[in-house]
């Protein structure tokens, strides 16, 4: 009997709470499935829209916002919604309270993601009306690593915003924080000495963002190595060496040492290639296969195309020639071209000139007579 008395206690215990809090379950629920799916239905009808008008009346910036926000849109809209619905909620006070920072939070880390996807929208809109595969690109390259450069300084401040925001809706942080902005300087002095080196790399990194003695797709020689400027970040450059390895340097590198730079006012380039030969050589007609090689190649741009004699050695002439192309890689290949070519001309129409070593000797003569000198005065 008692038994029973307790089970009949437990079911109607567990019917007050059913009869008491399910309904509040379900208002709760409902409210936040239908704001989550409000927000995901926004979302939809806001793309729609856009890929509606991207279709009839193409532009740059709406293909990018569908690009680079569409991911962003599909956090912050249903947060918004929700954000927006919760004094629906049947909370209590502390539960309330609780949620709402929560969703501060949320929001929070969501507007972050927002904005740093506009920030990628510029780049792409910058990256697609200018374009790096052209011959003269130098204003492209000069936009590009000033764009990459202050597109990462701009997420930092981003990301750090939305960091100290989220700590500082902490009470106990905040109070934390207040008490920390007394001793700001001194941690400030001592950061700067630890750090010493980092900040001399940032400071480096904005100066090359602005002063710009290289830049994206720049050529450069560095280290003895031939190379493309790859990527420029706050800390280091990566160089795309010709045989596809990378050469990565610290930014202050190229603060601090020389380095060549092919690229820096124009990508046009002089290339040389050296003969020697004997002095029998036919320059006139060498000069005239010359003329004919550069204008049956495409990798001449018309500019210079010369062949001197540089210098007279003992056993050789050297002959310069001297052709220019459009960049570094056409004048590598134009070298090697000309190259081919002149030493295949001489080799079939005058191969005599090639280097040779002589030994000559010479017929007897009166004036190369080995009879002792007389001396004048007879002694």
């Amino acid at each position: 009997m008692l038994e029973q008395l307790r089970t009949e206690k437990v079911f109607d215990q567990l019917r007050h709470f059913a009869l008491d809090h399910i309904p509040q379950l379900l208002q709760g629920t409902g409210v936040v499935v239908g704001a989550l799916i409000g927000g995901m239905v926004l979302r939809w009808l806001i793309i729609k829209v856009l890929s509606a008008y991207q279709h009839w009346f193409p532009h740059i910036w709406v293909e990018a916002i569908l690009a680079k926000l569409s991911k962003p849109l599909s956090y912050l809209l249903p947060l918004l919604l929700l954000a927006g619905a919760l004094p629906l909620l049947p909370l209590t006070p502390t539960a309330f309270e609780m949620v709402r920072r929560i969703m501060e939070i949320l929001l929070t880390c969501a507007f972050a993601w927002f904005l740093i996807g506009w920030v990628n929208v510029v780049q792409y809109q910058v990256r697609k009306k200018h374009q790096l595969d052209k011959a003269d690109n130098i204003r492209e390259r000069r936009l590009f690593t000033q764009l990459q450069f202050v597109r990462r300084v701009v997420i930092i401040l981003i990301v750090f915003l939305a960091v100290c925001l989220v700590l500082m809706s902490f009470p106990t942080v905040r109070r934390i924080g207040t008490g920390l902005v007394t001793s700001a300087g001194i941690a400030g002095v001592i950061l700067g000495f630890a750090a010493q080196r980092s900040l001399g790399n940032l400071l480096a990194g904005f100066q090359i963002a602005f002063t710009q003695p290289l830049r994206i797709d720049d050529v450069l020689v560095v280290e003895n190595e031939w190379g493309r400027v790859e990527e420029i970040t706050l800390t280091y450059v990566v160089l795309r060496i010709w045989d596809q390895r990378r050469l990565v340097l610290p930014i202050n590198y190229f603060i601090e040492k020389p380095f060549q730079n092919w690229t820096r006012t124009t990508s046009e380039l002089l290339g040389t290639v050296f003969l020697y030969l004997d002095y029998t050589a036919p320059i006139e007609a060498l000069r005239g296969e010359l003329a004919r090689v550069l204008k049956a190649t495409h990798l001449w741009d018309g500019r210079v195309g010369i062949l001197q004699v540089t210098e007279s050695k003992e056993r050789t002439l050297e002959l310069r020639v001297l052709v220019s192309a459009a960049d570094s890689s056409s004048a590598f290949d134009l070298r090697c071209f000309v190259r081919e070519k002149l030493v295949d001309f001489v080799q079939k129409n005058h191969p005599e000139c090639l280097p040779v070593t002589r030994n000559t000797g010479f017929a007897e003569s009166p004036y190369h007579s080995f009879a002792p000198m007389i001396d004048p005065t007879g002694k």
